[in-house]
């Protein structure tokens, strides 16, 4: 049930308060924060890792021999330093000791290998790699082709010994001979919040990632502001289970802890099977998610202490209606905070009202400056009225959520950062909305909106396909599907079948390992919750999830392998209507259901 609009408008406002409060010109940055936390509680534990435990004031001198470090190279205010570590304490130092000379860091995915790194590498134009010895083997793996000098930093974990090493100079050696001290504040003179702090790259869901601009301005603002709306304070510890190089991770979780003065129990990687003891170990009071991470926890067979915890509030994106309900009820997590927005986005939506399945509401539209505008899936393009203007959506309609752009003196508001690259940050941006000359923000996902004006995520872009002359939301079958006993994963895109229209549904499933594929109850499940058009005509069934490292699911493959029985080696499986299941999809079924063969792309 809706709440009054007015309380809804009094959350966004504390929030607005926290996150507008940094302006572009200000002098005051993510370093002077660090210092002032640690200054004022040298003692307080401030990442909780492993079986080390660093203070506010250990971590700041770490930083501080860091920047020194990094000075004794050469790197000044306005440099570029490509960061490639696993989570560790020292990833935080590294590039908080680079933000006290003003030097930019670019935050590399360790996943990455190869044309994909090297793409990366390229993009962030660094004057020094500084890499953990665990990805020595990723840039080993570019051989001759590494663009920039590369310091390597020891992994004191050893959890992994590389074989192959790239050529490298001794990051710790700097680092020995360098002070604790607070460096002078002269160093980075001339830099502003509004400067860039880091570039993060994009997921690379759809293509090669881009590097998005995050200044320190943003990256203050979204502590304070989220942390208002949450209520931490300085005896909370929040769990980060996302890569550090990653903007959930990375931004809205350190920037919260630091806010707040808070601890933050960084974990090496995300484990569903250890994640709720490691909860209770470290007091754990509040986590950042992505939606597949609550889904792989909701998955877990349900026990005793399930609700033996602390932790309150739950804050990210992505969470479907069912796992939401696990949560609530099962693990008993008392406030969870949906919302949308994305590393780049100049707006973003919140559910402060515990509205189950809405990622969150604009109670006075006059008073935000996002809106969700009419779009055609089949043409890509954004339908204009008689006027030449884009149309808005009314309720219950699907459209593209964007954002103007505000060039507002001395603030941060609707301020577009955009990307490393100017083509690319060009192409984000639609022109004449509303009236000659504005400037909006294209998020790439369609929303829709009731008539309580919650907001609802429904698709990427490109995932949305049109079948049987009706669209159809990805996410919202794979959504019906993952409730289907022994369905872990449900990765759901459309493929292209010879001599149709549009695309037909497939869907990749990772199953349980102890449950097989019911091909005849997985099509009662489909007929009782799907339309039509909506159930997949294909199932692929594979043995893990085609992911990035931050949880999102790659479909680029899939939909090129489609469902060539020459190409896949996965079981297939093909919608029959007559028999009233799914069977297996051979040359004869294929060929009795009138389905003409599919070739690889």
């Amino acid at each position: 049930m809706a709440v009054s609009r007015e309380a809804t408008w009094n959350e966004l406002a504390r929030l607005s308060a926290g996150t507008l409060q940094h302006t572009p010109d200000q002098r005051y940055t993510v370093a002077d924060r660090l210092e002032e936390r640690a200054a004022a509680h040298p003692e307080r534990s401030f990442v909780r890792y492993a079986s080390r435990d660093f203070s506010y004031g250990a971590l700041n001198a770490l930083a501080n021999r860091t920047a020194e470090g990094a000075r004794a190279i050469g790197l000044r205010r306005g440099d570029v330093v490509a960061l490639v570590m696993e989570n560790r304490p020292e990833f935080l130092a590294t590039w908080m000791g680079l933000a006290k000379l003003g030097v930019t860091t670019a935050l590399v995915g360790t996943q990455l290998r190869g044309p994909s790194l090297r793409h990366a590498l390229d993009t962030a134009r660094p004057r020094v790699i500084v890499a953990g010895s665990e990805c020595a083997e990723a840039l080993a793996s570019l051989a001759a082709a590494i663009p920039a000098p590369v310091w390597m930093a020891t992994d004191p974990d050893a959890e992994s010994r590389a074989t192959t090493t790239p050529p490298a100079q001794r990051w710790d050696d700097l680092l020995a001979r360098a002070t604790d001290e607070n460096p002078d504040p002269a160093l980075r003179e001339g830099l502003r919040a509004g400067d860039d702090l880091f570039h993060l790259f994009t997921s690379g869901t759809t293509g090669l990632p881009k590097a998005a601009r995050l200044s320190h301005m943003r990256w203050l603002g979204v502590g304070d502001g989220m942390s208002a709306i949450a209520g931490y304070g300085p005896e909370d510890v929040l769990a980060c289970v996302l890569p550090l190089y990653h903007g959930a991770g990375g931004m809205v979780v350190v920037s919260c802890a630091l806010s707040q003065g808070a601890s933050l129990w960084l974990a090496r990687r995300f484990s569903a099977s250890r994640f709720w003891s490691e909860v209770r170990e470290r007091g754990v009071t509040a986590f950042q998610y992505v939606g597949e991470i609550c889904r792989y926890l909701a998955n877990q067979p349900p026990g005793p202490a399930d609700r033996d915890h602390r932790l309150r509030t739950m804050m990210g994106a992505g969470l479907g209606a069912d796992v939401w309900r696990v949560f609530a009820d099962r693990f008993g997590v008392e406030r969870i905070l949906e919302g949308w927005s994305s590393t780049e986005a100049n707006t973003s939506l919140i559910n402060l009202d515990g509205v189950v399945g809405s990622c969150g509401r604009i109670p006075y539209p006059e008073r935000h400056n996002g809106r969700l505008i009419r779009f055609d899936p089949e043409t890509e393009t954004h339908p204009r009225g008689e006027s030449g203007f884009c149309i808005e959506c009314a309720p219950g309609e699907t459209g593209e959520f964007i954002g103007r752009i505000l060039d507002l003196p001395g603030s941060g508001a609707g301020r577009f950062e955009g990307y490393t690259d100017p083509e690319a940050t060009e192409r984000k941006i639609l022109r004449d909305v509303f009236e000659r000359g504005d400037r909006w923000y294209r998020s790439g996902d369609l929303l829709r909106r009731d008539a309580d004006d919650y907001f609802y995520f429904v698709d990427r872009i490109g995932d949305t396909y049109r079948w049987k002359s009706e669209n159809v939301s990805t996410q919202e079958v794979a959504e019906a599907l993952a409730g289907f006993p022994g369905v872990e994963i449900a990765n759901v895109y459309g493929v292209h079948v010879p001599g149709t229209e549009g695309r037909a549904g497939m869907a990749a499933l990772v199953m349980a390992e102890d449950r097989g594929f019911d091909g005849r109850a997985f099509f009662d499940w489909t007929q009782q919750r799907l339309a039509p058009w909506a159930a997949p005509v294909f199932v692929r069934l594979v043995r893990a999830p085609d992911m990035t490292a931050t949880f999102k699911l790659r479909k680029l493959t899939l939909r090129a392998e489609g469902y060539d029985l020459a190409c896949v080696r996965d079981p297939l499986y093909v919608r029959d209507e007559t028999a009233c299941a799914y069977v297996p999809l051979t040359r004869a079924s294929q060929a009795r259901l009138g389905i003409r063969p599919f070739a690889c792309e």
